[in-house]
């Protein structure tokens, strides 16, 4: 019985460290953060967990040296540049806990026991030149027939 009991509490005593453990990555996935700027200096992000964006600043050359466009596609690739960072940073976390052959990306992206051609996209398919493959085309078909149906019932 004594051996039983001891069996018992090392199991709950594993599972308290367990929980523990588990906290404490928790509580440092929550606290991830990125931050990265520009080449010039002149956009600034900072992101949070999940690369949400929770801070962006511009310069005031931010102005002067670009157009808007390409302001805009800056800010986009500085905020990737700290969302990626922010990413290394939970992988580096969730890789102190997992085991040795687990890819702590493909974890997070939702594809760690997936094969490539499980989850990359197909590619959009287009319709072939000259054919027209468009609902609009057929609605407006659908509704001329309805129309044509209903005239000849009503005659």
């Amino acid at each position: 019985m004594d051996d039983h009991r001891a069996q018992v509490e090392e199991l709950l005593a594993d599972y308290r460290r367990s929980r523990e453990q588990l906290a404490a990555v928790q509580r440092e996935l929550a606290a991830v953060s990125g931050e990265a700027s520009s080449p010039d200096g002149s956009v600034s992000a900072v992101v949070g967990p999940g690369g949400k964006l929770v801070g962006l600043e511009l310069s005031e050359l931010a102005y002067r040296r670009h157009r808007p466009e390409q302001l805009a596609e800056l800010i986009v690739r500085t905020v990737g540049e700290a969302a990626g960072a922010a990413a290394e940073d939970s992988y580096r976390t969730l890789s102190a806990v997992l085991p040795a052959a687990t890819d702590p990306a493909a974890l997070v992206a939702g594809t760690a026991d997936l094969a490539p051609a499980e989850y990359e996209p197909e590619p959009a398919r287009r319709p072939a030149r000259g054919l027209v493959d468009d609902d609009e085309d057929n609605e407006q078909r659908e509704s001329w027939l309805d129309s044509e149906l209903i005239d000849r019932r009503v005659r």
